[in-house]
């Protein structure tokens, strides 16, 4: 058997070759892409056949994922209806190498009919999907890194590494956000990552009123059981509900072993002063890591002013998918 090494370095080669050779194909053209993509008021549709058709999905999905509305319209579907889905203020951004696609061609004039835009993507410029659109996104012709010089290759990942250039350019020139990506990605492990204290927090203890400074320490513990509160943690605050302090089932255990009458000390000679508090708007990652570094199962939240929010839980995290 001919040794397979050399040959699977030749395709990688080339593909390099195609990404790098996009280099020259960044320029006014392209500029004139990203604004038409920032212009547009409704959806980035995006089509294509075969291979093409599959870079178009993943292109259109990384659009959503950033915050531009897009979605994937199967342009032989498009031609049997679904056409309907593009309105006169979607831009639709067609993938085809050759420019020359029948299906990809047969939706043109509908597209054209409807009043949306046309953004091509191919590899040349006097290709007949080029003559017809109002924007272009060029590859370049690419020799395909195939036996038989067929099979898209070189092609495919030139148009997945133009797609990523042009998404990620348009979110980099609308100022994306950490926080606009969690909103879109709230599932699995990247989404729990970036959740923020205030979205995680037991919103029925948000609504739980803290102790008072100047309150007895047992009138204050009478009174928060009787709010259903969890054991843990009681948050105290001034009257500014500023919070200034934090009595804890170990304070507690802490003061029966000192001074049995405690009880009937204020609260203020009790609590621990100025604890550890995690920001509302904090990432609850950082929060988290914070009570397993200090055997926390309880953090008082406040807002950037130090007015008290509420008790972030051990629970809490747990709920929303973190773990020990």
């Amino acid at each position: 058997m001919t040794d397979p090494v050399p040959y699977a370095r030749e395709v990688i080669r080339l593909e390099a070759e195609a990404v790098a050779a996009l280099h020259g194909q960044i320029g006014p053209r392209f500029v004139e892409a990203v604004e038409r993509v920032l212009r547009c008021e409704g959806q980035v549709v995006c089509t294509g056949m075969g291979k093409s058709g599959i870079i178009a999905q993943k292109i259109s999905a990384t659009l959503a994922s950033v915050g531009t509305p897009s979605f994937f319209l199967h342009p032989a579907e498009a031609s049997h209806g679904d056409l309907g889905r593009v309105g006169p203020k979607d831009l639709v951004l067609a993938l085809s190498n050759s420019g020359a696609n029948e299906e990809i061609l047969r939706v043109i004039p509908g597209v054209k009919r409807i009043g949306a835009g046309l953004l091509a993507m191919t590899r040349d410029a006097e290709s007949p999907l080029a003559r017809h659109a109002d924007g272009l996104l060029l590859t370049g012709a690419l020799p395909e890194a195939c036996p038989v010089g067929l099979a898209p290759t070189t092609s495919t990942t030139a148009q997945l590494a133009l797609g990523d250039a042009l998404v990620m350019t348009v979110a980099k020139l609308r100022n994306f956000t950490v926080e606009e990506y969690a909103l879109y990605h709230p599932g699995g492990a990247l989404g729990r990552q970036l959740l923020t204290v205030g979205e995680v927090l037991d919103q029925d203890q948000t609504s739980a009123p803290p102790a008072r400074l100047g309150t007895g320490t047992r009138e204050a513990l009478v009174a928060a059981g009787g709010l259903g509160r969890r054991p843990g943690a009681l948050p105290v605050a001034d009257e500014a509900d500023q919070l200034v302090g934090l009595l804890t089932d170990g304070d507690v255990r802490r003061w029966l072993l000192r001074d049995p009458t405690f009880l009937d000390r204020p609260i203020d000679d009790v609590m621990t002063r100025d604890p550890l508090t995690a920001r509302v708007d904090q990432l609850a990652a950082e929060a988290w890591h914070a009570m397993q570094e200090h055997a926390f199962d309880e953090l008082p939240v406040v807002d950037e002013q130090g007015t008290y929010v509420g008790l972030l839980d051990v629970q809490d995290l747990l709920r929303a998918g973190f773990s020990a």
